[in-house]
């Protein structure tokens, strides 16, 4: 356990002494808190927080994915239209892609959208231009480039996302063979719970999002409303910034927000641990340590710099990492089913926090056995 974590579990207990136990109320995004703070003031949601994190925080989960399906379909070339190569969890999940790619024996080639509407739809008519026997999503809305997602549905080359709606699985409308996420309302679930959890349901909240990706809005307002069921914790500010403004924008609303809030900012959640690395020149001018306060922590992507930055404690205490890898291998393996005639896998990877305590020096986190698998599926 942290230091600030035993200071403030210290805090609490001597809070608890002297304040009455009230019942949960749900918490708000502006002004005073009317309740106790710390566990008795959302005992409930406190406690269901500290299990859901506990579980979460498991370093030894075992691969529970697919063991059967077709075997390697042969000669296969797709394309990887990226919404930006600068987000990391977009450029991790194309890195998974050609890896398996190169173990199955297919051709992949990826295109940056570049992080504008413009450019996903130019690098979209592209890849559907390519004919390749099939087309990942990466990381954006297929709403946004309807007209190319339409004339690959009338060609027959079949699309997969990563990030590119809302749930994880086959999607009608947009039509995709499957979506590859971890479940978003578990991400932002226990994102939140950390908070709760950590903060002994104590906490002022600054939320970061990008209300561009439908995706990403989505999360972060399943995070607003899972801290909401801690009447202790105040929602500071909702910030929106888009991803490819984040290197120029976040350390000036960074700053801003230190000003406004001081000591009362004592926790953040992004959905995208990206703003850390951004925000960490801010918290640095202003002689902020980087243990924290704010703890921080993103509900996604879990790339090698937020895990360096949590395991040298250097602005952000934890993340929630997709498994990147493992989906780049997931997409390659629905990709053969697809061409194979079969159903999409269904498989939906876990939830899982990472931090310096349990990530034991590791810049990525996968479940235990996947490329294992996925060869002997593949015959390969």
């Amino acid at each position: 356990m942290h230091r600030h974590r035993k200071a403030r579990s210290a805090a609490a207990v001597l809070l608890a002494v002297a304040t009455a136990v009230v019942g949960c109320e749900r918490g708000s995004s502006s002004g005073q808190r009317d309740s106790p703070s710390g566990p008795s003031g959302c005992p409930a949601a406190h406690a269901e927080a500290r299990a859901a994190v506990s579980r979460a925080e498991r370093s030894d989960v075992p691969w529970n994915g697919p063991t059967s399906g077709p075997g390697a379909v042969s000669g296969k070339s797709i394309v990887y239209v990226a919404q930006t190569m600068t987000n990391p969890g977009v450029a991790g999940a194309a890195a998974g892609v050609r890896a398996a790619a190169r173990v199955i024996g297919w051709n992949v080639r990826v295109i940056d959208g570049g992080g504008t509407p413009a450019g996903i739809q130019a690098a979209m008519s592209e890849a559907v231009a390519l004919r390749p026997a099939g087309i990942v999503i990466g990381g954006f809305d297929p709403n946004s480039t309807s007209r190319q997602v339409a004339r690959a549905n009338a060609a027959r080359i079949p699309l997969i996302g990563w990030h590119a709606v809302a749930s994880p699985g086959p999607s009608r409308r947009p039509a995709l063979f499957t979506n590859v996420t971890t479940d978003v309302e578990e991400v932002a679930r226990i994102s939140a719970q950390w908070v709760i959890s950590e903060s002994d349901g104590d906490a002022g909240v600054v939320i970061f999002t990008d209300a561009s990706i439908p995706f990403a809005r989505n999360k972060s307002e399943l995070i607003r409303d899972e801290l909401a069921t801690c009447a202790g914790v105040e929602l500071l500010a909702y910030e929106n910034i888009p991803i490819p403004d984040a290197s120029s924008r976040t350390p000036r609303e960074v700053a801003s927000l230190l000003s406004r809030f001081q000591n009362r900012w004592t926790h953040s959640v992004a959905i995208n641990d990206l703003y850390f690395a951004d925000a960490a020149p801010a918290f640095r001018a202003a002689g902020r340590d980087g243990s924290g306060p704010p703890l921080n922590i993103g509900a996604g992507d879990g790339d090698p710099s937020a895990f360096q930055r949590i395991n040298s404690e250097q602005y952000q205490a934890a993340t929630v990492p997709e498994p990147l890898s493992l989906q780049g291998w997931q997409i390659v393996d629905e990709f053969n089913r697809a061409f194979s005639g079969r159903p999409a896998s269904g498989y939906v990877a876990p939830v899982h926090i990472s931090t310096a305590d349990n990530s034991e020096g590791a810049t990525t986190w996968n479940p235990v056995g996947y490329q294992e698998a996925y060869r002997k599926i593949w015959g390969r």
